[in-house]
């Protein structure tokens, strides 16, 4: 039978089927007219659908809902969602993404655009593939141009270059001490932060100087040295973590774990914004302490193949299957990494279980506007 508009609780609803294919569906309008067009439109859907198949109908924005309903990562797809929705998946070419991904991230590297367009635009396309919503097809990605005449535009987004240990500390200095203790574990264990907010009381071994990751950016577990700058003050933390049902070991200063970094932002953003206002250091992100850690490893001489066991880069047959196994080498090379005077004078590594709800001078919630 044909679809019907059918009114309850003053919204209007398109219910009925078209050639064997039913529909029952809220327009979440209560004006008819436009009530009227959406059945119109449902029901040429449905009928294109019955003679041609689901493939003639689906739209990046129903690809893109059944994606997120199936546990896909919402990160960069509003952007893509905006541009491309309306869209039919037939109906796609590789000149819409590409033009897509130019008006969304003008002025942006390739990698950019890389990461933040084609990448998520094919996990979408990959799962459509995988409905039967569309066929498979071979995006291309961009490229970087070579050549020595070729002008690329600079990048001065922090985080993508390390920093010398004095400089790193004043940062963290300027720091509230609950953030400043995340950074500095950062800064002596080369962690990624998304690594280090999953951290639990039980990953850690303090008298063994080592810790282990459940499940890292690879899918595969690994084991990680322990600086013993960290050793002399993780004991309250671990204590602490025990004490909270989810067991983590990094927290806010008002005790909730961080969370996942999501729109470019997460749990440290504001505690990395105010210190650089505090500092005047532009050029510290979380993901620094990484880098800073990669290249300080170099600089001491320390075996390639050490360091990217470190950073998870690189794994033998024991480190694979073995990684609550401290291993020597590992933590010998993390140890070769120097700590700063200043680093080490600062005043809640004594006591961290004083400090760790306090904030940085000026940090908290304004008085000066209250009358």
């Amino acid at each position: 039978m044909p679809l019907k508009l059918i009114r309850r609780n003053k919204v209007w609803y398109v219910r009925g089927s078209v050639r064997g294919l039913s529909a029952y569906k809220s327009t979440k309008t209560g004006d008819r007219d436009i009530a009227e067009i959406i059945r119109i439109q449902t029901e040429k859907r449905l009928l294109d659908e019955s003679i041609f198949g689901t493939k003639a109908t689906k739209t990046f924005d129903e690809a893109v809902a059944s994606y997120l309903e199936n546990g896909g990562s919402l990160r960069f797809i509003d952007p893509l969602k905006r541009t491309l929705g309306s869209i039919k998946l037939h109906s796609l070419r590789q000149a819409d993404l590409d033009t897509a991904a130019r008006d969304i991230y003008p002025n942006t590297q390739p990698e950019t655009r890389n990461r933040q367009c084609y990448t998520p635009f094919i996990a979408v396309w990959n799962h459509a593939v995988k409905n039967g919503w569309a066929d498979v097809r071979l995006w291309q990605r961009p490229r970087r141009p070579k050549g020595t005449n070729v002008v690329r535009i600079a990048s001065t987004r922090s985080g993508q270059r390390p920093v010398d240990y004095e400089r790193a500390a004043q940062f963290v200095g300027d720091m509230s001490p609950a953030p400043a203790m995340l950074l500095t574990a950062l800064f002596y264990t080369g962690l990624r932060p998304i690594e280090a907010f999953a951290l639990k009381a039980g990953n850690v071994n303090l008298a063994a100087r080592w810790l282990t990751i459940a499940a890292s950016k690879t899918g595969e577990p690994r084991g990680v040295p322990l600086h013993s700058f960290l050793c002399e003050w993780l004991g309250p933390l671990v204590d602490r973590a025990a004490s909270y049902e989810d067991g983590i070991l990094f927290r806010t200063p008002r005790g909730e774990p961080y969370g996942a970094v999501q729109e470019g932002g997460g749990g440290l953003k504001s505690a990395i914004i105010g210190a650089r206002r505090r500092s005047g250091i532009r050029d510290v992100s979380p993901y620094t302490g990484r880098h800073a850690v990669s290249t300080q490893l170099v600089i001491n001489g320390v075996h390639p193949h050490i360091k990217d066991q470190i950073l998870g880069h690189a794994a033998d047959s024991m480190s694979r299957h073995y990684t609550n196994i401290p291993q020597a080498p590992l933590i010998a090379a993390i140890d070769t990494l120097h700590v700063p005077a200043s680093w080490r004078a600062l005043p809640w590594l004594a006591a961290p279980q004083e400090w760790w709800a306090r904030l940085a001078e000026g940090t908290g919630k304004r008085t000066d506007l209250r009358k």
